[in-house]
């Protein structure tokens, strides 16, 4: 873990790296903290599976039609928007059992995204790295894109805080009191699409909703308001995704499945050493 300090003000990808795992914790500690409190981790699990259908469309068409600017990147963020739209619509207006339409899109992505991989030619090694993370990879035009999905989702959650919250914690008393609770639910899964795509680099579609919902479960014990928890939240996501990059490349181990490790080690310790405090407790206050 030392060895990776040292080298990081010598090695540009590290910084990088670095950089990309501080940016992607910001929005997984802020949106993750409304997919645990509305406890909606099953929709993000398939919208980040969708993902895949529109990273492998983007380098088919990159690859054999010649879009050459047309990135995998832009796909996903594309395909995750598409399936948000799809889910919210279901939800609100469709009869249409909800579970059954995100089982079916999450097979559905994954499988045209297989498709479409298996018919680019060429190898494809960068594609897989979407599955399971490569944030070593990160260039410069990456953290861009993801400064600026980033700015978009604070953005949206600092103009909309209020609202949000209405719909998170009471969405029928919201209704009354004039809220749309319609739009903010369908705005809630557009940032919760953007966020998959900004943690997709970091440790892939498979350990996607691990990152998403670890740091903020985590941070729900330890904070009583919902600002408090997207604070606590990003800052232990920042710090996963570091301590996991740091780790992952002194033990030369993939970063994405070190960092989700991390993160369950701490949860499971934190929601264990909370049971065994309530025990106790319990007990002390039988004996007396």
């Amino acid at each position: 873990m030392i060895q990776f300090f040292i080298d990081l003000k010598e090695y540009t990808f590290l910084q990088n790296a670095l950089l990309a795992g501080l940016l992607a914790g910001v929005a997984c500690g802020v949106v993750g903290s409304y997919v645990v409190t509305r406890r909606i981790s099953y929709i993000a699990g398939g919208i980040a599976h969708c993902v895949l259908g529109g990273i492998g469309a983007a380098r088919y068409f990159q690859k054999v039609h010649g879009w050459e600017s047309f990135e995998p990147i832009y796909g996903a963020i594309l395909a995750a928007l598409l399936a948000a739209g799809v889910i919210g619509f279901v939800s609100i207006r469709a009869a249409e059992r909800e579970d059954t339409v995100i089982s079916a899109l999450w097979a559905l992505g994954m499988a045209v995204g297989l498709l479409f991989i298996t018919r680019t030619p060429g190898y494809n090694e960068d594609l897989m790295s979407y599955l399971f993370g490569n944030i070593l990879l990160v260039g410069p035009k990456d953290l861009i894109l993801l400064v600026v999905l980033d700015g978009i989702v604070v953005s949206l959650v600092i103009l909309f805080y209020n609202q949000f919250l209405a719909v998170c914690f009471d969405e029928e008393f919201s209704r009354l009191r004039g809220v749309p609770v319609e739009f903010f639910y369908l705005l809630l899964l557009v940032l919760i699409a953007l966020t998959v795509v900004l943690l997709i680099s970091v440790v892939g579609i498979v350990l996607v909703i691990a990152l998403l919902t670890l740091p903020a479960a985590v941070a729900g014990r330890f904070t009583r308001s919902l600002a408090g928890m997207m604070v606590l939240a990003a800052l232990l996501s920042m710090l996963f995704t570091t301590g996991g990059l740091a780790a992952s490349y002194g033990l030369n181990l993939p970063a994405g499945a070190v960092t989700i490790t991390i993160a369950g080690i701490v949860y499971l310790a934190v929601n264990l050493s909370g049971r065994v405090f309530n025990l106790r407790k319990l007990t002390h206050k039988e004996a007396e």
